[in-house]
């Protein structure tokens, strides 16, 4: 029979694991700080835990920590890892080292059921919510683990569509009883579930990017099928209400695809509908993926983008475009590896 993982347990989970096998309360805390601050990958590693405890949690329990099956490195430094996910499928996670500042982009589900078109794990379909073990695994087995300075969770699937595994997460990560981030640290990147936004918002206090890629209606509309329900007029609505401080910060990511949603018509309408709301615009360019009709604009037309839209008063960076060379857009080396599996 398979046995539970611990990592992953918020600090309440391990207090019911410790009632579960007769364990003394105080052994709770002292099983989270063997999880989440010391480099141990067996219970009998916990030695501050008599022998009989290590022995009892061993019979139903086990670390499950699990190392990335491949790697693929570009020249400019960034590595994207593969994950054994859900028993049989893959997930991808990328390291991104850039001068003082080490990046983990992780993944929250296998596929995605947002369906945006110029998405590659889209394509995937959707193929299940990673557990929060799955989520941080990616986080605590990759090889540049004591380097991490931030995490992104805008890698494969939607976040906000798997929250329950995604608080779990960010409790860990940002406790003190377990790694003890600050929240400031972390961003959460959604494409505008609008009501677990909130829920977000209300429980944690990191980052929000937010998925925009053009201010439209019926235009967002085919780009990303989520706009029939959850409008980008109504997502603005719960951000306005919540509002931000310092501390915390709103991002909208736009990926410009050239002669679609990088016009002056798209400049003004970005402004009107941001009005009033201290945030930036992160352009991104398209990474290209298989069947995709869509075009990047050259660097000179995405810098005067960006210049017309801080002329208009919102701040505006474009994201440097890392790992071109190893499958960089998301999804392309999970389905590369999905697709070996299908054709044995």
């Amino acid at each position: 029979m398979q046995k539970e993982k611990l990592y992953g347990k918020t600090l309440n989970e391990l207090i019911a694991v410790t009632k579960r096998v007769s364990l003394p309360g105080f052994a709770a805390k002292q099983i989270a700080d063997w999880l989440y601050k010391k480099d141990i990958f067996t219970i009998d590693e916990m030695t501050n835990l008599s022998k009989r405890i290590r022995d009892t949690l061993s019979v139903d329990y086990e670390i499950g920590l699990s190392a990335p099956l491949n790697i693929a490195e570009s020249s400019d430094g960034t590595k994207k890892y593969l994950y054994k996910v859900l028993n049989d499928k893959y997930i991808e996670t990328a390291y991104i080292p850039d001068k003082g500042r080490a990046t983990i982009c992780v993944s929250t589900q296998a596929g995605c059921k947002m369906g945006c078109v110029f998405c590659m794990t889209g394509k995937q379909g959707f193929q299940g919510n990673l557990s929060v073990n799955e989520i941080l695994n990616q986080f605590r087995s990759l090889p540049e683990f004591s380097t991490l300075t931030n995490m992104v969770y805008m890698g494969m699937g939607e976040p906000l569509d798997n929250i329950t595994e995604l608080l779990k997460s960010l409790e860990i990560l940002t406790n003190d009883w377990g790694y003890g981030w600050s929240p400031t640290r972390i961003t959460v990147s959604t494409v505008g579930l609008k009501n677990s936004i909130k829920e977000f918002l209300e429980k944690s206090r990191c980052h929000l990017a937010v998925s925009l890629h053009s201010p439209f209606d019926e235009e967002r509309r085919k780009l990303m099928p989520i706009q029939r329900t959850n409008p980008v007029k109504e997502v603005l609505g719960v951000i306005r209400d919540f509002g931000f401080n310092n501390q915390r910060r709103v991002s909208f990511e736009y990926i410009l695809f050239k002669g679609l949603n990088d016009t002056p018509g798209h400049i003004k309408e970005l402004a009107r509908i941001l009005n009033g709301i201290k945030c930036r615009i992160n352009i991104i360019r398209f990474h290209n993926i298989p069947g995709a009709e869509f075009q990047s604009p050259d660097m000179a037309e995405t810098i005067r983008f960006k210049e017309a839209l801080n002329a208009k008063g919102i701040l505006t960076t474009i994201r440097a475009s890392r790992g071109v060379d190893i499958q960089a857009a998301c999804g392309l080396l999970s389905t590369i590896e999905q697709n070996k599996m299908t054709s044995r």
